[in-house]
């Protein structure tokens, strides 16, 4: 091999299986060989591909980064150089292999160039201990089923919002039954428009799921079609962004036929336009005079089938608000008052119900534990009632489609006498999260119905830090899972609703 490649000056290399079978044959340049794609030998849940290479080199030259990147984004079990000397025989061989997860964040150990014919490796007890010792380096629960994830920030915001935001998506992956296996962070002076993220940081990005044992990446940015698919061919990993996930945890948490029907239409908004394939714009040719074309494709086929389901269920959508459109026509005409609670997903909303009402919705420390809307009576003093209502909590960046279709549960609050906004003092971004809540009011025009600043989980906040922020932001101070806390709250909402009356 060394040989023919002095004979014809390009680099030329081989690629070999575990059964030392040669699976291909590369002919390069004079500076380097391009892999091709190897299809019959898919990662899968494996930590390494089973595949070594060996090239020649023409300068004598050690391993190149180009070298050792392919090493590291295809986890070959070895990457090997031969120098081609000016006899055309085998001078120096340079070695490199990946190493299991270490505290120094080594990815590869680059082994030291020795005479082609004094390298000893005994290739099958090495790969074998190699791929034992990455499984033994991973410290984690055996028992642990759930699927790791790698969590990837790509902005050029400043890296103190960035960390902000990969905190809650941490969340919301805790939420969706994801353990967290760890994060990476980018700021690009450019974004890339096919991966989004540079190549040495999509390097960095598999090690560490190989190291990990990660089997999935969750971007904190929406992604293109295009930037999901390029991904997932590099990577050989699940990918997805934020609003799939957010998706999937509504998707999981949607009890009601509104729920149901709400989600399913946001999901298929998004999958839309990812349907990707080959192209159709030969799909519908006609075969001469008169003849038939092929017909549809198969992509064609499913975009329509999407179309429809679209279709339907916004008119399903249609018929179910037309009801709690009656219901809430009904409800008006009692004349009893309509409180509705909104906040940040996560601020207490479902327990601050339960403790007013003593109902039992579902209660859970998790983002979106509760979709659905619930409305309960409120009693108080002299024989006076008010409706209450639990919506949907808000978050940033809330998918479009998802805003969209759970519009119509959002009209219940059209009807409000008053908006109750929660807000969990405790969370250091609490300002940031009520700056989201009074946008996304905004967006959907609600922003003109009175509000009652309401500030909870005091137990948790310093208590003359929280008194403070309640005195300066009008704001009444409560603990949703202390009752004793709730009485000054019953009090001014009584002012709010029945002003004439006190």
């Amino acid at each position: 091999m060394t040989s023919l490649s002095r004979e014809i000056r390009r680099q030329l290399g081989v690629i070999i299986n575990r059964k030392g079978a040669i699976v291909a044959v590369i002919v390069g340049d004079e500076k380097e060989i391009v892999i091709p794609a190897l299809p019959d030998y898919p990662l899968g849940r494996k930590r390494l591909r089973g595949l070594r290479c060996v090239h020649t080199h023409l300068k004598a030259e050690p391993l190149s980064q180009d070298d050792l990147t392919d090493l590291a984004l295809l986890r070959l079990d070895l990457m090997a150089a031969i120098d081609a000397d000016e006899t055309g025989l085998p001078g120096k061989i340079h070695a490199a292999h990946l190493v299991p997860y270490n505290p120094e964040g080594k990815t590869y150990e680059v082994m030291e160039g020795v005479p082609f014919h004094a390298f000893d490796l005994e290739f099958d007890s090495f790969i074998s201990a190699l791929e034992n010792e990455m499984g033994r380096a991973l410290v984690r629960d055996v028992k642990d089923r759930r699927e790791r994830a790698i969590l990837v920030s790509v902005s050029s915001r400043p890296k103190s919002e960035q960390t902000e935001s990969l905190d809650e998506l941490a969340e919301l992956a805790g939420t969706a039954g994801t353990d967290v296996a760890g994060t990476l962070i980018q700021r690009p002076d450019r974004l890339n428009p096919k991966y989004l993220m540079g190549s040495g940081k999509i390097r960095e990005l598999i090690i560490s799921a190989l190291q990990k044992d990660a089997s999935l990446i969750i971007f904190d940015q929406e992604l293109t079609p295009t930037q999901v698919r390029e991904l997932g061919e590099i990577t050989e990993l699940k990918v997805i962004d934020r609003t799939q996930l957010i998706l999937d945890i509504f998707a999981g948490r949607a009890h009601s036929r509104d729920g149901k029907v709400q989600v399913e239409l946001a999901q298929l908004k998004y999958l839309l336009p990812k349907l990707t394939g080959k192209g159709t714009a030969l799909s519908r040719l006609m075969g001469g005079i008169g003849g038939r074309g092929p017909g549809e494709t198969k992509l064609e086929k499913d975009r329509r089938r999407v179309a429809d389901r679209i279709a339907h269920l916004e008119k399903e959508l249609r018929t179910l608000s037309r009801g709690r459109f009656e219901r809430r026509r009904r409800r008006a005409e009692t004349n009893v008052p309509i409180i509705s609670i909104v906040g940040y997903t996560n601020a207490g909303k479902s327990t601050l119900l339960n403790a007013l009402t003593k109902s039992a919705t579902l209660v859970e420390d998790k983002l979106f534990a509760t979709l659905d809307t619930a409305t309960r009576r409120l009693r108080f003093p002299r024989e006076r009632d008010a409706v209450i209502t639990d919506t949907v909590g808000f978050i940033k960046d809330l998918p479009k489609d998802l805003l969209a279709a759970f519009k119509s549960t959002l009209e219940e609050m059209e009807d409000a006498d008053m908006l109750m906004h929660l807000v969990d003092i405790s969370n250091p971004n609490f300002e940031k999260r009520i700056s989201t809540v009074e946008t996304i009011l905004a967006e959907i025009g609600l922003d003109d119905i009175p509000r009652l600043l309401v500030f909870n989980k005091a137990d948790l906040a310093d208590p003359v830090e929280a008194r403070n922020l309640a005195a300066r932001k009008e704001a009444v101070l409560i603990s949703a899972v202390d009752p004793l806390s709730l009485g000054a709250l019953l009090k001014e909402l009584q002012i709010r609703l029945w002003p004439k009356q006190q």
